[in-house]
């Protein structure tokens, strides 16, 4: 999965990435990996995700061009905050385009097993 996020260090980012963290057992129970990704470098992804103790893997598409491709730019330079539910097969199965920051981690695992993505053994 592909979770878009707009800008490393703003409150809303913070609280998306904050519930990921603490979901973490919750989305592990799943068969799936989620990848925050911004429009940010890549160093300042690493410096987001450590300043919130996250194990979550930030991918920077500083370029923009992965970004456009998902339809994601957004006005002033910034990513749409959506969420990418991509199968193993590559296939997009959802996209959620009103995420909620305080509660993202725990919806996108409800919405794992809404979408009946295995469950590790």
């Amino acid at each position: 999965m592909l979770a878009w996020f707009p800008k490393a260090f703003t409150s809303g980012c913070t609280a998306e990435l904050e519930d990921l963290r603490d979901a973490a057992a919750a989305i592990a129970a799943y068969d799936a990996a989620v990848f925050m990704v911004s429009l940010d470098r890549p160093r300042k992804n690493a410096e987001f995700a450590k300043s919130v103790d996250a194990k979550q893997v930030l991918l920077s598409d500083s370029g923009g061009r992965v970004a456009k491709a998902f339809g994601v730019s957004g006005l002033g330079g910034y990513a749409k905050r959506w969420t990418f539910y991509i199968d193993k097969e590559g296939v997009v199965r959802a996209i959620d385009t009103e995420v909620a920051t305080d509660t993202a981690g725990q919806d996108i695992a409800r919405k794992l097993g809404e979408l009946a993505f295995p469950k590790k053994d």
